[in-house]
């Protein structure tokens, strides 16, 4: 992609933590030999076509951002051989975690990016991604603290460069008040109708959904979770 028709503006500062518990060796071990072979760099130029950024042969290709311990990433990557999979998490522990994990079961069909997210929007080439999840992200709840969520203006507009028309944006959260910060976010931007044909859609979990710790969670606190489906303009 030419310089000049990528984004201009700053990537934000990203406010989530970076590490939680010292790793195992066999964690850290297990990191840096997955790096070596499924972390993006994205000191080099994007490709052209995305599809050859994977060892496997995928026809689609879709982004995860912050995956946390990788449930549904792994879970759907493994399911789905022919789409291509990104997962996105800054977190190291979560990170390693997933290293562990596709270190006993390789995926030909995953890269990885373990730094902020909107790096990672800004490489994509325009109308590059078949999907994109945001599932259970921070919520920021104090409302001091709401511009830090990622769903803003200036990341909806990074959404919809990247996404072809007709793909899709999910986000689930169990937070009201982020959810209803998203509804009301995407319908300003216009790039992205919301697809719910009644009212209990929303509460519906995607087809296939293999659940999360953190919906687990939402659900043992008496949280109900909202899954949205946007779809790109």
């Amino acid at each position: 992609m030419d310089p000049k028709d990528r984004p201009s503006r700053a990537t934000e500062a990203f406010f989530g933590r970076r590490r939680g518990k010292t790793m195992r060796p066999q964690q850290a071990a297990a990191l840096e030999s997955g790096f070596g072979t499924y972390r993006l760099d994205l000191t080099a130029e994007p490709p052209a076509d995305l599809h050859t950024l994977f060892e496997a042969e995928v026809c689609a290709v879709h982004l995860e951002i912050g995956f946390g311990g990788g449930e549904h990433l792994l879970h759907r990557a493994t399911e789905a051989p022919a789409i291509g999979f990104i997962g996105v998490e800054p977190f190291v522990n979560g990170m390693a975690k997933m290293m562990m994990a596709v270190r006993e079961k390789p995926l030909a069909n995953l890269r990885v990016y373990d730094d902020d997210a909107t790096r990672l929007l800004d490489w994509l080439p325009q109308a590059s991604l078949d999907g994109i999840d945001l599932l259970y992200p921070d919520p920021w709840p104090k409302k001091k603290h709401w511009k830090r969520r990622f769903v803003s203006p200036v990341n909806l507009e990074r959404f919809a460069r990247v996404l072809k028309p007709g793909s899709k944006f999910r986000f689930a959260s169990d937070i009201d008040t982020y959810v209803n910060w998203t509804l009301l976010h995407c319908r300003a931007h216009g790039a992205f109708a919301w697809q719910a044909s009644e009212a209990a859609d929303w509460h519906r979990p995607y087809d296939g959904w293999p659940g999360t710790r953190y919906e687990a969670k939402a659900i043992r606190e008496g949280r109900r979770p909202a899954y949205l489906t946007f779809v790109r303009a």
